[in-house]
């Protein structure tokens, strides 16, 4: 992985694969690459580095190709260096080649091609993939196309290919199995991409490629789709791209965190919009309306998610607990498919992940279909892989999400996940319908509420002094808190990449007290429920050992404000609610910090956006 973009009958090739490359940056990259078709050869450039350096190396390419491909690459097979960076080429350097995703058995493969007389000139997988291509396109006498499909059917793994043949250079061949590849279709020309950011600025209509498919695009022509393993073909199904040019901007903010920060009173309030009425108190989630009695009743709900989209699903299993009566369990997506879970047709499992795209949720929802439990998406990506494979769901509505570390994307997961457990809490009449009216109506306030937090973010940066040079910081938090400790402290070892661990306040005494000392401060989630006395109990253990420590609260009475080093407060809202404030602020310290310390916020190091393999 982990970028991906293609085009052919455009105008100028190099600028619309730069341009495309430049909107991937977002995903996370080492290295960078593109392939021209000029006056029928294929010219590579690529390097290790930034795409800002990939484009000073083909400054004097010239701009007339029509069609090309391009990628940015995240090491998986090898390390990142000019040679493993993408596209590669066949050992006759017929077919070139941009894959997202690993081939699994490529050792294997690789070891047949060499038996062959093949050398390598790469660690990737990739040049595997391209070379078997290129082998068996001689060996057999068949069109390129062909050649890529039977290919294909003797590699094991996940991939999103885009091959540009030099015996057939008007055409580009494009293929998917677990790995997101969409097409943009326009007058004359088709562009093709990891995701939709590249295409937005060339056309709004789109072709999202089915797993397991391949097509054959070439300039004025029809696109040509059919199945990898029997070639059946199959008519392109072309949607309309719901995505605008200027949700891809900065608009003015130093980094796409701070921004996507700052419209989270937008993005809560458009989860949120047409799905709680005014009506009869009425909560409407249009897309599991078919399947919700079958929720309610359900034996238990497993959440499977990974690394944000887990904690936005540790927080739901409150909720749904608390509101719904429903027994829930929460698992890291990584882990269930390996952990031979016993699940059963009464069982609801619900995936939840931003991109829609990440390979370890979509393995564990196959593992719970094929054992008759109800799949239910929660995702922000329309189109998506979850989207489609799953029995019904629940867009966000967060609006493109650039930034590696999820800040939007986690509160607006929080908001309609609670709205779900609302819903299901209506239908099994588990608590009284005046607090689920409570609750409903604290819901609608809570876009205001997060508008008041970001008004002053001053408070912010001067805490940020005092904590960048530290070295470790403990979260701690109880109950709906807990989830929001997690947050935290991923937030912050993620973009400042200092060490931080999250942990359930009652498991302080248990080894985290250990850690504490003048050095290492301690951030406290402590809102003014049930469990506010227990946590700051845990303040003044921490204190006794001389730890500073922060507290987030929204009801800070003297004595706290006396106790805590610092002191951050939200608006009061119901429990269940509580998480839509606390996490704001975390969010905020984390991005601080590492503007603090020069961290390169939006694409942290080693990092992706969107996971396509295991």
């Amino acid at each position: 992985m982990c970028g991906i973009v293609g085009c052919i009958g455009v105008s100028n090739a190099k600028e619309v694969l730069l341009n495309g490359l430049s909107r991937l940056e977002y995903r996370g990259y080492d290295s960078a690459g593109v392939a021209l078709v000029n006056n029928g050869d294929v010219i590579i450039n690529k390097c290790q580095g930034k795409v800002g350096q990939l484009a000073d190396s083909v400054k004097n390419v010239a701009n007339t190709s029509t069609t090309g491909i391009g990628h940015t690459r995240w090491a998986t097979h090898g390390v990142p260096s000019d040679v493993n960076a993408h596209p590669h080429q066949g050992h006759n350097k017929r077919f070139s080649l941009v894959h997202n995703g690993i081939i699994e058995n490529h050792a294997a493969l690789r070891e047949r091609l060499e038996d062959q007389g093949i050398n390598f000139t790469s660690q990737t997988d990739s040049e595997v993939l391209v070379c078997l291509i290129e082998s068996i396109a001689a060996m057999s006498a068949v069109s390129g196309e062909e050649a890529v499909r039977l290919a294909l059917n003797e590699v094991v793994g996940a991939y999103a290919i885009v091959v540009l043949d030099s015996e057939d250079p008007d055409q580009l061949v494009v293929a998917r199995k677990s790995s997101p590849l969409v097409i943009g279709v326009s007058k004359d020309a088709y562009y093709v991409a990891s995701d939709a950011t590249p295409i937005v600025a060339y056309t709004k209509e789109v072709i999202y490629l089915e797993d397991n498919h391949m097509a054959v695009l070439a300039a004025s022509k029809p696109p040509v789709i059919f199945s990898i393993d029997k070639a059946t073909p199959k008519p392109p199904y072309i949607e309309n791209l719901e995505m605008d040019l200027q949700s891809l901007e900065k608009a003015g903010y130093e980094h796409f965190m701070l921004k996507e920060i700052h419209e989270q009173p937008t993005s809560i309030a458009d989860s949120l919009r047409g799905r709680l009425s005014g009506e009869r108190a009425l909560i409407k989630l249009g897309g599991i309306e078919q399947y919700e009695n079958r929720m309610a009743s359900a034996r238990r709900i497993i959440i499977v998610a990974c690394g944000t989209s887990w904690h936005a699903g540790l927080v739901a299993e409150y909720a749904f607990e608390q509101l719904a009566g429903i027994s829930v369990e929460v698992e890291y997506a990584s882990e269930f498919r390996y952990r031979q879970p016993i699940i059963t047709s009464d069982d609801v499992v619900v995936a939840i992940s931003q991109s829609g795209e990440t390979a370890d949720t979509l393995a564990a929802l196959e593992l719970a279909k094929s054992a008759g439990a109800l799949v239910i998406g929660v995702c922000n990506v329309v189109g998506s892989s979850i989207a489609r494979f799953t029995d019904a769901g629940v867009y966000t509505h967060a609006g493109p999400e650039i930034s590696v570390a999820s800040t939007k994307a986690f509160t607006a997961q929080v908001t309609v996940l609670t709205a779900m457990a609302l819903r299901l809490a209506q239908i099994n009449d588990h608590i009284k319908k005046d607090v689920v009216s409570q609750i409903r109506d604290q819901l609608l306030e809570i876009p205001g509420f997060v508008e008041q937090i970001l008004k002053n973010t001053t408070q912010y940066e001067a805490i940020a002094k005092d904590l960048r040079d530290v070295r470790d910081v403990l979260y701690i938090g109880r109950g709906l808190s807990f989830p929001v400790a997690l947050e935290g402290a991923l937030k912050l070892k993620e973009i400042s990449y200092i060490h931080a661990e999250g942990y359930a306040a009652g498991e302080m005494k248990h080894g985290p007290i250990a850690l504490i000392d003048t050095d290492t401060p301690t951030i406290i989630i402590a809102p003014g429920d049930r469990h506010k006395d227990k946590t700051l109990s845990n303040l003044q253990e921490i204190k006794a050992r001389q730890g500073r420590v922060l507290v987030v609260t929204n009801q800070a009475d003297t004595s706290l404000k006396q106790q805590a080093d610092w002191l951050i407060e939200v608006p009061p809202t119901h429990e269940v609610l509580t998480p839509l404030l606390t996490c704001i602020p975390i969010q905020l310290l984390a991005y601080y910090i590492a503007r603090q310390k020069g961290c390169e916020i939006d694409q942290p190091r080693n990092l992706a956006k969107s996971v396509t393999v295991e």
